[in-house]
C-alpha cells in the first residue's frame, strides 16, 4: 500500500512540469559530493541539461542507476546555480524522488531537507515534508518511526486544509503496522 502511494507520488512528480529550490550536495553512487565545478554562467543551460535528463528517465521502462545519477546530479547542479529560479525546488523534489527509486535513501534524505529547509513558501513543500516523512517509515536504513510520525504532525499541523494533511493522517494510523495488517483494517472499514 506505502509503495503504491510511493510510486504514484513518483510518477506525478517526475512527470509534472517544473515550477519551484537548491541543493548544495549531489549524490553519485555511494558517496555524497558537492555540486560538479563546472560554475554554470548560463542557467538556461543548466536546464536544459535537467530537462533533457528529465525526458530520458520519462522514457524509461526502468530507471536504470547510471540514468539516474546523472539525472541527480542534473537535478541538483540546476538547483544549487540557480537557487533563485522558481524551478528549483521542483527539480530538488525529483531528485529526491528519483534517488528514492535507485534506494539512495540518504540522498533524497539531503536533497529534501535542503529543499523544505530553503524553499518555505514553496506551494508543494508539503509534498516534499511527506516524502521526506515516508523514507523514515519504510522500510529503508532511515527507519524511524518517531521522525516519521513528527513530520506527519508537522504537516497536519502546517497545512491542516490540504489534502497532504489527510494522507499524513491517515500514514499515522498505519505507522508500525505490516501491510497485512494494514489491508485487514482497510477491509474492516468497508
Amino acid at each position: 500500500m506505502k509503495k503504491m502511494i510511493l510510486f504514484s507520488l513518483t510518477l506525478f512528480f517526475l512527470a509534472c512540469k517544473p515550477e519551484a529550490s537548491p541543493t548544495n550536495t549531489v549524490k553519485t553512487e555511494d558517496t555524497v559530493s558537492k555540486p560538479s565545478q563546472r560554475k554554470y554562467t548560463d542557467c538556461n543551460h543548466s536546464l536544459a541539461e535537467a530537462k533533457r535528463m528529465d525526458s530520458i528517465l520519462l522514457g524509461q521502462l526502468e530507471v536504470d542507476p547510471p540514468s539516474a545519477n546523472r539525472a541527480i546530479k542534473a537535478f541538483t547542479d540546476y538547483a544549487y546555480y540557480c537557487q533563485n529560479d522558481s524551478l528549483s525546488p521542483v527539480f530538488l523534489i525529483k531528485a529526491a524522488q528519483v534517488a528514492r527509486t535507485i534506494s539512495n535513501f540518504n540522498q533524497a534524505k539531503i536533497v529534501l531537507d535542503f529543499c523544505i529547509e530553503n524553499y518555505p513558501h514553496f506551494r508543494d513543500r508539503p509534498a516534499a515534508l511527506f516524502l521526506l516523512a515516508q523514507l523514515y517509515d519504510e522500510d529503508t536504513p532511515l527507519n524511524n518511526e518517531t521522525e516519521a510520525r513528527r513530520i506527519y504532525e508537522q504537516i497536519i499541523k502546517e497545512y491542516p486544509k490540504s489534502d497532504w494533511a489527510v494522507s499524513a493522517k491517515g500514514a499515522i494510523r498505519f505507522l508500525g503496522k505490516s501491510d497485512e495488517e494494514m489491508m485487514r483494517e482497510i477491509s474492516k472499514q468497508k
